[in-house]
């Protein structure tokens, strides 16, 4: 996967409640999206994103998150008061993994590659797809039956 290069940047996040907040001075050209069961169980979703952080270049400005060793090798981070996922942490790593959609501005680490995709969970094509409104009872699913 890439030559893991490591590019020097400034960006910043946290967590939903912001009782957890990061600053993070370099991360790797290693942004995915990650299908395996583990990261859908962690992120309560489809697929998680994350992107490898050098342990070196994050320092926790606030708070620091929860653990969960959801593996003998591996614990996953996140917020104890608002839940919001927060990192991969894969202990024999030199690197951490952040979810992308923690940072600040997530669009400057758009996904690169994907992983675990024997676990991918079939999803819909999302051109017949409705634009759906501001309220829970404005949503349309696909194909237009009820809600």
């Amino acid at each position: 996967m890439g030559s893991h290069e490591r590019l020097e940047v400034d960006a910043s996040g946290g967590c939903q409640c912001g009782a957890v907040r990061y600053r993070v001075s370099a991360v790797l050209d290693t942004s995915h999206i990650c299908h395996c069961r583990m990261c859908q169980k962690a992120a309560g979703n489809f697929f998680i994103a994350l992107i490898g952080v050098p342990r070196d270049a994050i320092a926790w400005t606030r708070g620091m998150p929860a653990t969960f060793n959801s593996s003998d090798k591996a614990a996953r981070g996140f917020c104890a008061d608002c839940g919001t996922p927060l990192l991969y942490d894969y202990f024999e790593s030199k690197h951490i993994n952040l979810t992308t959609g923690s940072f600040d501005d997530p669009s400057r680490f758009a996904p690169r590659f994907q992983f675990g995709l024997e676990a991918r969970l079939p999803v819909s094509s999302l051109n017949g797809w409705q634009k759906a409104g501001f309220g829970a009872s404005d949503a349309t699913p696909a194909g237009g039956g009820a809600a």
